[in-house]
């Protein structure tokens, strides 16, 4: 957390859940969790900075959807849809992943997508998908955030 703790300011952290992974080679399982941030960056600032932390990190992109050292994704963006060149907010598949809203819920109960639908109710249509929670939340709900 460091990394993004030098670019914002860290409201909430999820539990840590372990996943399947979902399309691209065979490989081993991974680790997902969601923090909410508030930070002064514009969208497009915030992305290049996960960047730069993935890539200390050790973070090389090779095959799409292949094993990495660090995956970090820009959610949501309060109440917001962004569409740029390689930037999209809400995150094209985020309904889609249940290893995404379970912990986003978990963080921040109340969020909801830019046209104002509940993310809670995709979360239910997401079924099990394989997800474990295998290490408690490190940090509380704060009610929202970016």
């Amino acid at each position: 957390m460091s990394g993004l703790a030098a670019v914002s300011r860290i409201g909430a952290i999820s539990s840590v859940y372990e996943t399947a992974p979902i399309g691209g080679p065979d490989q081993g399982p991974f680790l997902n969790a969601v923090v909410v941030i508030d930070t002064a960056r514009t969208p497009r600032g915030l992305l290049r900075e996960l960047l730069v932390i993935e890539r200390s990190r050790g973070r090389v992109r090779s095959a799409r959807w292949g094993p990495r050292t660090l995956d970090l994704d820009l959610i949501l963006w309060d109440d917001e849809a962004i569409v740029e060149p390689g930037l999209v907010v809400p995150h094209p598949r985020m309904q889609d992943r249940r290893f995404v809203l379970e912990p986003l819920l978990e963080v921040w109960p109340g969020a909801r997508m830019p046209d104002g639908s509940a993310i809670a109710a995709s979360s239910e249509a997401v079924g099990q998908q394989g997800l474990e929670r295998v290490a408690a939340a490190l940090g509380g709900a704060d009610g929202g955030g970016t």
